[in-house]
């Protein structure tokens, strides 16, 4: 459990979303009734059926989108706009063909300050920055090469560089390791949980494989179809540190398929919904 005293880093009061004013007039909302606390340096994963608001969500969290209804904090701020101390990750990689493996990594410090001012003053100061951190996720000697020269794998490690180069205090995953190999995927996990346990750094991912929910996250959260909302929040009380070896264990299995019954039952409600619907 956590403590009460710990700081509340990420803040969703009562967060309503439409995308845009005829929609708002008709009460037709892309997200409705986010509340939501989460502390400092936690991990938390977002799962649910498709086109359930997941990704909506963290526009929301990450100031691309605004609430049409409600307040967002983020670091104890008000939302108002694109969020400067977050960084994030996609499925698809979208590293840069005409740039090496370590000038994709540099990016965000040539566009976002305070680093842009000094980007050429400190360059050297910022490249050995990104060699060390892509030697770090298993990318040693890799880094003067273009992403075509690069397995998927080694792109999402890439791309995963990017979104932490500028020191983000917190990292949005959008089903980052969704179109990798089953060996591959839990190789990320790996590297991801190794990088987050030394940080310490919030991370919000949302996926749709459970067994990775479980074993990187300390609380999942399960949404409904559209309208999205969460349903369903559930505190992964497994060990830290987590080895791969865990989740052939029964309590770990177990919780997966807690998780399972959970999005099951969604997917029932949505369907009697729209059997109904006239």
């Amino acid at each position: 459990m956590q403590a009460a005293a710990e700081t509340c880093f990420v803040d969703f009061q009562d967060v309503w979303l439409a995308y845009n004013e005829q929609l708002l007039a008709q009460n037709h909302f892309a997200v409705e009734a986010i509340d939501l606390k989460v502390h400092e340096g936690e991990f938390i994963a977002i799962v649910g059926p498709s086109g359930c608001g997941k990704s909506t969500f963290m526009k929301l969290t990450t100031g691309l989108k605004m609430p049409s209804r409600g307040r967002i904090l983020i670091d104890e701020q008000p939302v108002t706009g694109p969020l400067k101390i977050s960084g994030m990750a996609f499925q698809a990689p979208s590293l840069l063909p005409w740039r090496t493996t370590v000038d994709n990594v540099l990016l965000p410090l040539e566009i976002v300050e305070p680093y842009r001012s000094n980007f050429k003053a400190k360059r050297k100061e910022f490249e050995a920055r990104a060699r060390a951190l892509l030697q770090k996720v298993g990318l040693a000697g890799y880094e003067d090469k273009f992403p075509w020269q690069l397995s998927g794998g080694m792109q999402q490690r890439a791309s995963i560089c990017r979104a932490l180069i500028h020191e983000p205090k917190m990292l949005l995953l959008d089903e980052p390791f969704g179109a990798l190999d089953a060996f591959t995927r839990e190789e990320l996990w790996c590297i991801l949980r190794d990088l987050w346990t030394e940080q310490k750094f919030n991370v919000i991912l949302v996926t749709h494989d459970l067994r990775e929910s479980v074993f990187l996250a300390d609380t999942v959260y399960v949404m409904s179809k559209s309208p999205g909302r969460f349903v369903v929040r559930k505190e992964i009380e497994l060990p830290r540190p987590r080895d791969l070896e865990i989740t052939y264990t029964r309590e770990f299995t177990d919780i997966v398929h807690e998780l399972r019954g959970h999005i099951g039952a969604v997917r029932n409600t949505a369907a009697q919904t729209a059997s109904t619907t006239p």
